[in-house]
């Protein structure tokens, strides 16, 4: 069994800068997979950016791309997500997810965190 614990969310400016963290209590197998996904009001789910335990291989979606950064430290056991010039359209609550690797670009997600928000505003 694997809990995941996201802070780190807040309120900023456009143009601002966050760091998520995802603290993962429980073992986590190399080939395991975690993500960062963001649910705005009204919207559905998004993957923001994904990067595999066993290496650095990382995807980010294309609002993403060039401005979140997406790390792990193994030994904290933790999932870090940089995010820099924010935008509005970034609002949105941000989950923590983990699961197996199939391999390619396919995760199966089986364990969630609770969520944190981030705000930006105009």
């Amino acid at each position: 069994q694997v809990q995941l614990v996201e802070s780190g969310g807040g309120s900023v400016q456009a143009g601002g800068s966050l760091r998520l963290s995802c603290a993962a209590f429980g073992y986590i197998p190399s080939n395991y997979c975690m993500a960062w996904f963001r649910q705005a009001p009204g919207k559905e789910r998004e993957g923001v950016a994904r990067i595999y335990i066993g290496g650095d291989f990382t995807y980010y979606a294309d609002s993403v791309k060039g401005r979140f950064t997406i790390s792990q430290d193994n030994a904290k056991n933790t999932l870090y997500l940089q995010m820099n010039s924010l935008k509005p359209e970034d609002t949105a609550m941000y989950y923590c997810a983990a699961g197996v690797s199939y391999g390619g670009d396919l995760c199966g997600y089986n364990y969630w965190g609770q969520g944190t928000q981030v705000t930006v505003s105009s």
